[in-house]
């Protein structure tokens, strides 16, 4: 079952964003190794369209830059998410901002991003790539 992000962009009622349980497992390891991260999903030449994880803050987004959704990869007891804010206010979560540009996001409005990992080598900039995983976007249009 998937992760849903919390809805953050002001007027909507529904989540933009979502983690496969493969990412979040992935997503987990990576955090105790690095600490809190953050996602930026661009439309860049190099790395592709891939999204890019980071430790929290050390890329710095701006007015350029839209904040889709928060995940909450802290567990519960019952391995659900815990809290139903995504984490964006919990004590004890583990919340991660899935950014993105806002040009992209003219492109990819209509369309729900469902990130997922693979094996293969990540961007030499993103978290992952020490694993020899790679996380990708699966998306689906909205109604």
């Amino acid at each position: 079952m998937t992760l849903e992000a919390s809805v953050v962009i002001p007027g909507e009622d529904f989540s933009r964003v979502a983690l496969t349980p493969e990412a979040t497992e992935l997503l987990r390891k990576l955090w105790d190794l690095h600490g809190p991260l953050m996602f930026h999903q661009s439309g860049g030449c190099c790395d592709g369209s891939s999204p890019m994880c980071y430790p929290e803050g050390e890329f710095l987004t701006a007015e350029a830059d839209i904040l889709l959704g928060v995940l909450d990869i802290s567990a519960g007891d019952d391995g659900s998410s815990a809290g139903g804010d995504g984490g964006a206010s919990g004590e004890g979560g583990k919340p991660i901002g899935f950014w993105m540009s806002r040009e992209q996001f003219e492109y990819w409005k209509h369309t729900h991003l469902t990130v997922d990992v693979v094996p293969g080598r990540g961007s030499g900039f993103s978290v992952e790539a020490p694993e020899g995983k790679r996380f990708l976007i699966r998306s689906r249009l909205m109604p």
